[in-house]
């Protein structure tokens, strides 16, 4: 029987010039022969896994069969738009402006999230000047029990702090799902018009974790890095030889109008920590072999492994395909 490594943070080291001309081989053979598409469109955010993906799609199929989007909207940070209009001058790619907010707005999405805000604090108003973000308590604070709160700023500079309720909670998810799913609708008006697929950018911890909206960024027909852990994932970009604005840049949401990371909107811990967590999960590791190597006690990975399957549990609609009722034999 092979024995186990031990467990270490260099445990996620991988050959890196073998993972990228694997994943070069594959997206050439899944454009030609699956998808028999041209080239492929890549919604770059001037984050990690974006960039990542379109800097993998450019060494497959070359400059000129990849088409970069950037796609702003009113509550994107300011950096959002230098940093992915930085990327695709690196690549030296094609790209396109879509600024989504109309869409938006058309289809109230500020509106509503503002209307399920105010069901907790009532004078909210982004018209007005007031900025918000929902998050959650880090297992790092010793909270095993984790509700999700509304952070809210008054336009004067107050801030403040109240839990949500259910109802309130999902009407703000909601309506800020809008965000995933316009810039998805973008991406495939332009593969459409350029005969290319769309390639998507979730890496393994986000993928696992259904850390994805249905119909927006978790919707592609090709996923590059979804077997990458995180951590892997900016080792890679390094690789590639990304800007290292882009290789050091914490990952956040960019969803929400006051700055927000990954971990207080949906993970129990830095992502560096979530990987070995769950690399542990994945591989048979007790909480006990992992904790020394994510500088947490057993019981407190033990709270980290519950949250992992509890959120394998409850985001697992978001990975089905559609359910038939009856199969339809001739086309599956």
């Amino acid at each position: 029987m092979t024995s186990k490594r031990e467990f270490t943070p260099d445990i996620l080291t991988i050959d890196l010039e073998a993972t990228v001309e694997d994943i070069k081989q594959s997206i050439r053979q899944i454009l030609k022969n699956d998808l028999k598409r041209q080239g492929l469109v890549v919604g770059l955010s001037g984050g990690i896994d974006s960039s990542t993906v379109g800097a993998l799609c450019v060494d497959a199929v070359g400059t000129d069969r990849v088409f970069g989007l950037h796609m702003p909207e009113i509550d994107s940070s300011d950096e959002t738009i230098r940093l992915s209009t930085l990327i695709s001058d690196h690549l030296g790619i094609d790209s396109a402006d879509e600024n989504i907010t109309p869409i938006l707005d058309a289809v109230g999405c500020y509106r509503r999230r503002d209307e399920a805000i105010r069901e907790i604090i009532p004078d909210y108003d982004s018209t007005a000047g007031w900025k918000s973000k929902i998050v959650l308590p880090s297992f790092n604070e010793g909270n095993r029990m984790r509700f999700f709160s509304i952070v809210a700023i008054t336009p004067d500079g107050r801030e403040m702090k109240q839990r949500l309720t259910p109802k309130a909670y999902l009407g703000i998810v909601a309506a800020t799902n809008f965000k995933q799913r316009s810039r998805k609708m973008m991406e495939y008006y332009h593969a459409d018009r350029l005969n290319f697929a769309v390639a998507g950018t979730p890496n393994r911890l986000e993928y696992d974790q259904g850390f994805f909206v249905k119909g927006g960024d978790g919707l592609a027909d090709v996923k590059p890095i979804a077997h990458l852990y995180k951590t892997q994932v900016y080792a890679l970009a390094r690789h590639l030889g990304l800007p290292e604005e882009i290789c050091s840049r914490p990952p956040t949401t960019d969803t929400y109008s006051m700055p927000q990371s990954q971990e207080e909107f949906y993970f129990a811990l830095p992502y560096d920590k979530m990987d070995l967590c769950l690399y542990g999960i994945n591989n048979g590791y007790t909480p006990k072999e992992v904790a020394g190597a994510v500088e947490l006690t057993p019981e407190q990975v033990q709270w980290v492994y519950d949250d992992i399957e509890q959120k394998r549990r409850t985001t697992r609609y978001l990975q089905l395909k559609p359910l038939l009722i009856e199969p339809v034999s001739e086309i599956e």
